[in-house]
């Protein structure tokens, strides 16, 4: 099957407001199906680059870096800015972090502990607020909070199907 780049990815963002606690209930479990991914590779099979792309444990470092990402954005939420901050769609963190460094355990507790803030402070928002919009930067469309959301679990995703494309390339 085709692997489609992320940034050719299309989205709707119609979803009845009763499909948000789904939704949440994917980003939330995005750590754990992570760990559970990657705790039987061992590092050679985790740092291991295919074509120069990303190692499986740069793809796990690269979802721990966009959880700044996601707190700011909701911070424009919050504060009703009309359009929301831009990705830095070069990656320039993700490639200088040199995640495969790092040991993976200390990427996955990190990812843990950030997603469960990021969850937790959406939680916190009462029902006006999950629906407050604003322009997403690149895709020039409104979006809601649980539009954003949204758009965080297929991202989550879309890393998570490459470390499992990675890992049975590399078995």
């Amino acid at each position: 099957m085709t692997y489609l780049a992320w940034t050719e990815h299309t989205f709707r963002f119609d979803l009845p407001a009763g499909l948000f606690p789904s939704i949440l209930e994917r980003v939330r479990g995005t750590p754990a199906r992570l760990e559970e991914l990657v705790r039987a590779h061992p590092p050679r099979i985790l740092t291991a680059k295919i074509n120069a792309l990303w190692s499986i444990q740069e793809h796990a470092g690269h979802l721990l870096d966009l959880e700044e990402l996601h707190n700011s954005r909701l911070d424009d939420f919050k504060t009703r800015m009309p359009t929301l901050r831009a990705a830095d769609m070069s990656n320039r963190r993700t490639f200088e972090a040199n995640h495969n460094a790092s040991q993976i355990q200390d990427i996955l507790a990190s990812f843990r502990t950030t997603r469960m803030r990021f969850v937790q402070r959406i939680e916190q928002l009462d029902d006006a607020s999950l629906l407050n919009s604003a322009i997403h930067p690149r895709l020039q469309t409104p979006m809601r909070v649980i539009d954003m959301v949204l758009f965080v679990a297929e991202h989550d995703d879309h890393h998570l199907a490459a470390i499992h494309r990675i890992a049975l390339t590399l078995k």
